[in-house]
């Protein structure tokens, strides 16, 4: 097996030097449209091209992040970024929406598909499902741990695993928080994050950063990731300055390489960024309260301007990365000429002045090398020179430069470019704006307490986890029962696997999936999808991939605002979440923990209290926590009225005056009455 790639963050170009030049085998960028990094300064065509360039010819490659959800107005733009990519030669595209990756594969079959973190992948089946979808790479998500990350290594061996092993930290998995777009309209799935979860958040009264998680770092593993079957070892960080891409690019090339990270480097890089100092508690299986931290002034001003320049000054030269065969022939009467080749490219340089007799001195030997090897200032090295040299051969100094100038130059011009795609022109033609039918009502529960009402509901989704003898309950007394699969799979996809086939014995057939595992298992074993919100579905592309995959229906991100939602095609049945309090973030480690608050005491929820008093309830289930917004969203009469909504859906999640009634009508009534609601995003939407 091949070392396993150190991969870059780069936000600027500056951070395309610091990062090749400190020994990156690979970097990730972002165009200046539909980078999951918005802040960042990014990339257009031309600058992207040279970024291309730039690194091709120093042998590193070059992955551009189109991860953000992607709206069908924008579909004609997106196209036209992934065209540019395609041009600029890039290596592979970073997604995060099934939509984008659709269009990728018309634009450019060729151009390799690496899924985005954002799409929540952390266990097998999601690995397996993107695999069959013609996915080259999933860049996992953060909170998995040695083991999980092995069992997916060898469930999907097909598909390449990019695992972070450096960088901030999100409390929530990737791709589910949408916790800065309720609170402010702000997307984290649109690159927009405003870092709410850095704010002071107290549980209990302790613990003031409860959603806050010092940084990451696993780089002390990245030789035993190597052995798990990890293709890439990758730094985030795309925000950060030069200096701390170089600074951690050198700390992972040391580990992988030496085994092991001196002083000075470790030290480097702890004082570049970092949050109270990093945690590695999610791959080690050490979830608890020494996983949470946020930057303190001791944290900010540890970056002095001398460490600054100290990195700098270590990435200032060219890294001589491309080791080089050459040979020179020089006789008198014929024109000396210098042969370059990198094992893939040859090229030949030849003088157009042929050789004299020496009148005084000739050409020897040792100052033929050393001239023709000065490569310092290129990303070469010449590890082998033959040199076939006439006698009496004369031939200035200045010339022999000048041929290696010439080689090197043409070597680096045939190496810029490496795939040549194939790319097509075509029109994105979308279908008409879906018309619903009659519309339908789901109800999501959190157990199986249930009012006797509520039969009239198409379907109800109880948790997986019910009792089989209160589901089997259930269906004697008329209801039609559906089960809701975890958001969070980690670690338990074979005990989920086994409870949905006792589950349909006894005649459930249908399951709401909120991530690509779960409706990868529930087609296994021959269920019903219903897509749930947490697959962010957000334009037409995404929902025929849903109908040629065979769901059943699904809802739609409730990031959409109501005419985007009326103006989505296709035949697909979607619906959208009349009421509820919407998840805002799932998350591994428990809220609680940040209060030091064990799991035997928690009783599976909490509460959390803002720096503004407002609570936040929370629960869970022992292997992920559902953090609620502090309102509920009520869009009951929206949920009536467009005409591209098939069906709306109720979700009850917390135990109060409204959401503790018999049937639907009074739940209705109570709703529409209650002051102390939202509208969400529907009518706001984002940015």
């Amino acid at each position: 097996m091949s070392k396993i790639e150190v991969l870059a963050p780069c936000g600027g170009f500056e951070s395309v030097v610091a990062a090749v030049r400190s020994g990156a085998d690979a970097v990730y960028l972002g165009a200046k449209e539909f980078s999951a990094r918005a802040g960042a300064q990014n990339f257009g065509a031309d600058e992207l091209r040279e970024a291309v360039e730039y690194c091709h010819v120093r042998g590193a490659l070059v992955y551009l992040t189109v991860n953000t959800v992607v709206f069908d107005s924008e579909l004609n733009k997106l196209k036209e970024v992934i065209v540019n990519a395609a041009k600029a030669d890039v290596d592979a595209l970073i997604v995060q929406n099934i939509g984008v990756a659709e269009i990728a594969k018309k634009v450019a079959p060729e151009l390799s598909l690496h899924a985005s973190t954002q799409m929540s992948v952390h266990s097998p089946s999601g690995a397996k499902l993107l695999y069959e979808q013609g996915f080259k790479r999933v860049v996992l998500a953060r909170e998995l741990s040695r083991e999980e990350i092995r069992e997916i290594a060898l469930a999907c061996p097909e598909i390449e695993l990019e695992v972070f092993v450096h960088g901030a930290l999100c409390m929530s998995v990737s791709g589910q928080c949408y916790f800065s777009a309720v609170i402010g309209s702000r997307s984290g799935n649109r690159g927009r994050c405003a870092q709410t979860c850095r704010l002071p958040f107290s549980v209990k009264g302790k613990g003031g950063y409860a959603l806050s998680l010092k940084d990451s770092s696993i780089i002390d593993y990245i030789r035993e990731l190597e052995e798990l079957g990890v293709t890439s070892a990758k730094i985030e960080g795309r925000l950060k300055r030069p200096e701390y891409v170089s600074a951690a690019v050198k700390a992972c090339v040391q580990s992988r390489d030496e085994g092991r990270v001196d002083a000075q480097t470790r030290e480097r890089l702890a004082s570049v960024f970092s949050r109270t100092g990093f945690t590695d508690g999610y791959y080690t299986s050490k979830r608890g309260y020494e996983m949470f931290g946020y930057r303190k002034k001791e944290d900010v001003v540890s970056a002095t301007s001398k460490l600054l320049s100290e990195i700098r000054a270590g990435y200032k030269n060219e890294l001589g990365r491309i080791s080089l065969f050459a040979s020179f022939s020089a006789f008198i009467g014929e024109n000396p000429s210098f042969t370059v080749s990198d094992g893939a490219h040859t090229v030949t340089a030849t003088s157009d002045k042929p050789c004299e007799k020496a009148i005084n001195k000739p050409l020897d030997r040792e100052k033929t090398e050393k001239q023709l090897t000065k490569t310092g200032s290129t990303p070469f090295v010449i590890a082998e020179l033959k040199i076939e040299l006439g006698d009496d051969v004369s031939m200035p100094l200045s010339a022999l430069n000048e041929l290696r100038r010439n080689a090197l130059d043409m070597l680096a011009e045939k190496r810029k470019t490496v795939h040549n795609y194939e790319i097509n022109d075509f029109e994105i033609d979308l279908p008409p704006a879906h018309i619903a039918g009659e519309r339908k009502r789901y109800a999501r529960f959190s157990s199986t307490k249930i009012g006797s009402g509520f039969k009239e509901v198409d379907i109800c989704f109880v948790p997986l986890e019910s009792a089989t003898d209160e589901v089997d309950k259930l269906i004697d007394d008329g209801f039609n029962v559906g089960v809701e699969i975890p958001r969070a799979l980690f670690s338990r996809e074979d005990k989920v696997r086994k409870r949905l086939l006792e589950l349909r014995e006894i005649g459930i057939t249908d399951a709401l999936c909120n991530n690509l595992a779960a409706v990868y298992i529930a087609r296994e074993l021959g269920l019903r999808i219903h897509g749930g919100f947490g697959l962010n579905f957000t334009n037409t592309l995404d929902l025929l991939w849903a109908e040629s995959y065979g769901f059943e229906d699904t809802e739609l991100s409730f990031e959409l605002k109501n005419p985007q939602i009326a103006g989505l095609g296709g035949k697909l049945p979607r619906g959208i979440i009349s009421y509820g309090y919407l998840p805002v973030m799932l998350t591994r480690n428990c809220p609680n923990k940040s209060a030091k608050i064990s799991c035997s005491d928690c009783g599976g929820k909490g509460k959390m209290t803002d720096r503004l008093g407002k609570t936040f309830i929370f629960y869970c289930d022992g292997c992920a926590a559902e953090v609620l917004n502090t309102l509920p969203a009520e869009n009951l009469e929206f949920a009536q009225s467009c005409p591209g909504v098939d069906f709306e859906t109720f979700r009850f999640s917390v135990e109060n005056f409204v959401e503790n009634v018999e049937n639907i009508h009074d739940f209705i009534r109570r709703s529409l009455d209650s002051r102390e609601k939202t509208h969400g995003l529907y009518l706001r939407g984002i940015i």
